[in-house]
């Protein structure tokens, strides 16, 4: 448990430097060129179909025409760049977010080792196909659960616990992977999933309740579309905030397991060696990786 929570005090502090915040930016960024250039494309043509669709729909022609009776016409043109703008904006944001998890984690996890882990040694055990694989193996594992599991969401108390626990499953797999993918070996990694299954498990559903957070603010987004400007960006810099935790949380986490693994299994003559830590220590002796049997 110690490690658990020092890992996440750690992430919170380091989710407050300025580059964190910075690079939590990175969607609104995505998002807004994204708009851009699919607005300039598809816009009008998009806004003709659900036009088309509107006058085709009998339910939109009454509530029009009572609307006209009270002289607020022309509801078409009102609901079609709405309609528009909830269909295509959750696209936009899960491609921006998709683009984030490539580029935010490894980042994260380099400075995380950069700051406190110099000394530990990268033995290169994942690679980023490898993570593409594992990271879509997992996705595809957790949307069957998620299908299975359907008919148990209509018990009330159930819907609150099982999507957090198979989301919380995925965020584990995926982030603690691509955690180690570059300083643990297959068989340390193995070993740290072994050792530490329900922590890692933990710290993905805690991080799956508090992503819950923006979805709030997203639905205000949608039920007040006068504020759908301001609350959208918003949710979305907030969900990329939480992925930054995440990730740091992992990182972390991972790490810091990774070299107590390998402090266990290092020589007599390095048992005694202390942490490497340089938000404390300036430096700390480099020791040999870990090589674990291949029976895990």
């Amino acid at each position: 448990m110690t490690l658990l929570f020092d890992s996440f005090w750690r992430a919170v502090a380091y989710c407050l430097h300025p580059r964190v915040l910075l690079l939590s930016l990175l969607p609104l960024m995505l998002l807004a060129v994204l708009s851009l250039g699919l607005g300039y494309v598809y816009w009008d043509a998009a806004l003709d179909v659900v036009r088309q669709w509107l006058q085709a729909s009998a339910m939109v022609d009454s509530m029009a025409s009572w609307l006209a009776a009270f002289g607020m016409g022309k509801l078409d043109v009102v609901l079609a760049p709405l309609i528009v703008i909830f269909a295509v904006t959750p696209l936009i944001v899960v491609v921006s977010l998709l683009a984030v998890a490539l580029l935010m984690t490894p980042a994260l996890t380099a400075w995380v080792a950069e700051k406190r882990f110099p000394a530990l040694v990268r033995l290169k055990g994942g690679s980023f196909w490898g993570s593409l694989g594992w990271s879509l193996l997992s996705t595809l594992l957790a949307l069957v659960a998620m299908l299975v599991s359907l008919p148990l969401w209509l018990i009330p108390p159930l819907i609150l616990i099982i999507p957090p626990l198979i989301w919380g499953w995925l965020t584990y797999r995926v982030m603690a992977f691509d955690a180690l993918a570059e300083h643990a070996s297959q068989a340390e990694r193995r070993e740290i999933f072994r050792r530490h299954r329900f922590s890692l498990l933990g710290i993905g559903v805690f991080c799956g309740y508090l992503g819950a957070a923006p979805g709030l603010i997203w639905a205000s987004g949608a039920l007040l579309a006068a504020a759908f400007v301001v609350l959208v960006p918003l949710a979305i810099w907030i969900y990329a905030w939480v992925f930054a935790l995440s990730s740091l949380w992992f990182a972390h986490f991972c790490l810091a397991a990774l070299q107590q693994l390998r402090l266990e299994h290092a020589p007599a003559s390095a048992s005694g060696m202390e942490v490497i830590d340089l938000d404390s220590s300036p430096s700390a002796p480099p020791h040999e990786p870990l090589k674990l049997p291949n029976s895990h």
